[in-house]
């Protein structure tokens, strides 16, 4: 048995096959996303717009905890005031569809659990309920209410972090929200570019009154809008401009 879950035996590693994909079709679908400022006044079909949510779920998410929703505004009355919430600028007031994607950072201490029952019925390993029972609740815990302890996790992580290689964050609970926002934005990228290979088209937008939105979905307390996303069909003149983007030597890297 292996003393780590980040040292498991190949033998118990699940495996699938990866299957045959159309890199191409991929690179079309990515430089033909653009942020779509005006919609054609054309419906998008539900069972559509579902299957692009349910893609977005399936964005990478840390520990499988999956802390998000995402909030489909079908009610006319509710998405003229989501739009107006948004400045009622033309991506939110034109789109035929508009969703909320939102962090629930206190969701991981159920999910956690539950990840920890779901592989316990199926046989996991021990490493692998250590790793939801201890090691998960010390990372994305600890805090204290209102994060009062966020300072001593602070100093006991760090002291640690001098003799051995340590999770630095989440640290605080404004720590934790920039970590749930991490995930959300990643199902984000997939809601939008699902749309755009579906032949749609959306538009990001992080112009909106948080607290307005907030409380016109009766959000939970600890919960962020991490976006709001419009789709539908581009209008003439939707795309404001040529797509700008700095030199690439800029921002990659290499070491």
């Amino acid at each position: 048995m292996a003393d780590s879950i980040f040292d498991r035996p190949l033998e118990n590693k699940y495996h699938e096959e990866a299957p045959v994909t159309d890199f191409e079709a991929f690179r079309k679908i990515v430089e033909s996303r653009r942020s779509i400022r005006v919609y054609e006044d054309r419906a998008v079909p539900d069972d559509v717009v579902r299957e692009c949510l349910r893609l977005a779920l399936l964005a990478p998410t840390s520990s499988n905890l999956q802390c998000w929703e995402f909030h489909w505004v079908k009610n006319p009355e509710i998405k003229a005031q989501l739009a107006k919430a948004c400045f009622g600028q033309p991506a939110a007031t034109t789109a035929p569809v508009l969703m909320v994607a939102v962090a629930r950072p206190n969701l991981w201490r159920r999910h956690a659990k539950e990840m920890a029952e779901l592989l316990e019925s199926q046989g996991a390993p021990k490493a692998v309920l250590s790793y939801y029972k201890k090691l998960v609740p010390a990372a994305y815990g600890l805090m204290g209410p209102f994060g009062v302890l966020s300072p001593l996790k602070w100093l006991v992580i760090n002291l640690m972090g001098l003799f051995q290689v340590m999770p630095r964050d989440p640290m605080s609970p404004w720590g934790l929200k920039t970590w749930a926002h991490k995930t959300v934005a990643l199902a984000c990228e997939n809601l939008m570019l699902a749309f755009r290979a579906a032949g749609y088209d959306t538009c990001p937008m992080e112009g909106f009154d948080e607290v307005r939105v907030k409380r016109l979905l009766k959000l939970p307390r600890g919960s962020s809008v991490t976006m709001v996303i419009s789709a539908g069909r581009r209008a003439v003149g939707g795309v404001y401009g040529a797509r700008v983007r700095f030199p690439e030597s800029r921002f990659l890297i290499e070491h």
